[in-house]
């Protein structure tokens, strides 16, 4: 196997024309940095190869979205969001998306505060082995126009919610919407900067064909702020009679906001459809409508796959929801340094520490099952009923799940 060597990437061009051969889309003519719009130039990292090798492309490339993470416990916390990660085709099966994936881990670990790491999987099956876990999942709803969304308690409180219609291109909503979002935001949702949400945005020419660019509906409440939604709408027409798409990538604010957007969304003209795709496993929109089967679809799909690169300051960093007093032996191959025997110890206040151990393990474990744990999902009873975590002491399981687990499934996040 050639010596891999991954580093900054040196050529945003090189860096472009990389992810175009690896994903096969349609070649943009936008300028490169526009392109690569939220992705900062010291967080676009390339793999290089001894050997035969296409100057114009690198045998493998990654990016980092700097991001914040929403955890148990109402905190926000540092987040590297992988993104942009192909391999070449030329270079496949040498080992370079391993040593990609080596490097992140070391970076993020030597990066002060950035504790976790966090990805949408393309393709499930290959992030699970570098330490990766399923943390939230999405179900896209669709419902039809005109649907009567339920909410009695909340009904006075969502009356008093204003809306208004403008475009993200327009002046300062990039920065009203990141305003919203970090102001409200459900455990497991990421937060952007303020340019992901320009890029968010982006409306090239070839992707909108017969659609128009996004669009964001901004909620408030005397005067300020309270939310927004994103979405576009897609014209159709069946029968001489109107039946459009209406796409909603977003619906951000606390429970009345969200339903005064949606109840407003539902109501548009030319629309026979609308979809929210960021809806989590038990979104009020399901409540709202009457349950699934009143809904008009709803498909189901991984969100976040998150992995913990410092193990103990990450378990550090959130609220518990229960004491427990457990040790797990944690394998871990892709960050040895998490590997081993720790003390898992939170109190009643919430606050937990883990800690090295020589003492016997009551549960044996993936570092992935904890990733899918961090936010309150991916139950750690369910995983070992399953036989992927293994418990020595009866109950160990229960005791750590009860502890990590949250009120309510995690939100299900917006890409990246």
């Amino acid at each position: 196997m050639s010596d891999i060597r991954v580093g900054v990437a040196a050529s945003a061009e090189r860096f472009m024309r990389t992810d175009t051969v690896v994903w096969f889309q349609e070649v943009l003519p936008a300028p490169v940095e526009t392109q690569l719009l939220g992705l900062p130039a010291d967080q676009r990292f390339a793999a290089e190869v001894d050997g035969p090798s296409d100057p114009t492309t690198y045998p493998g490339v990654y990016g980092v979205y700097p991001l914040e993470l929403a955890i148990p416990g109402d905190r926000l916390v540092p987040c590297a969001g992988l993104t942009w990660v192909g391999v070449h085709p030329d270079h496949r099966r040498r080992g370079v998306l391993s040593a990609m994936l080596r490097h992140h881990l070391e970076q993020v670990r030597d990066t002060p505060g950035t504790h976790v790491s966090a990805l949408h999987a393309s393709e499930p099956a290959i992030y699970g082995r570098f330490g990766y876990g399923l943390a939230s999942l999405e179900l896209p709803i669709t419902v039809s126009r005109g649907a009567t969304l339920e909410a009695p308690a909340l009904d006075d409180t969502a009356a008093s919610v204003t809306t208004q219609l403008t475009t993200v291109s327009a002046a300062g909503v990039t920065q009203r919407m990141h305003a919203c979002h970090r102001a409200v935001v459900d455990t497991g949702a990421i937060v952007g900067a303020p340019e992901y949400y320009g890029r968010l945005g982006q409306s090239f020419p070839e992707w909108l064909r017969d659609k128009e660019p996004w669009r964001v509906l901004f909620a408030q409440r005397d005067g300020t702020d309270v939310g927004f939604a994103m979405f576009r709408r897609e014209a159709k027409w069946e029968a001489a009679r109107p039946a459009g798409r209406l796409e909603v990538f977003a619906a951000v604010g606390e429970p009345a906001t969200r339903l005064a957007l949606l109840r407003r969304l539902v109501d548009f003209d030319l629309i026979g459809s609308v979809q929210l795709r960021t809806a989590s496993a038990e979104d009020p929109l399901l409540d709202w409508v009457g349950g699934p089967r009143s809904a008009a679809a709803v498909e189901m799909y991984d969100s976040l796959w998150i992995r913990l690169v410092d193990l103990p300051e990450a378990l550090a960093a959130r609220s518990w929801s229960a004491p427990c007093d457990v040790v797990v032996e944690v394998t871990d191959t892709y960050a040895p340094w998490n590997a081993g025997r720790w003390r898992i110890h939170a109190d009643s206040s919430g606050a937990a520490t883990a800690e090295r151990t020589d003492a016997d393990a009551d549960l044996a474990l993936p570092v992935e099952a904890l990733g899918a744990a961090y936010v309150g999902g991916g139950n750690l009873v369910g995983r070992a009923r399953a036989g992927l975590v293994t418990e020595a002491r009866p109950g160990a399981a229960a005791e750590l799940w009860r502890a990590m687990r949250s009120d309510v499934a995690p939100a299900a996040s917006m890409m990246f």
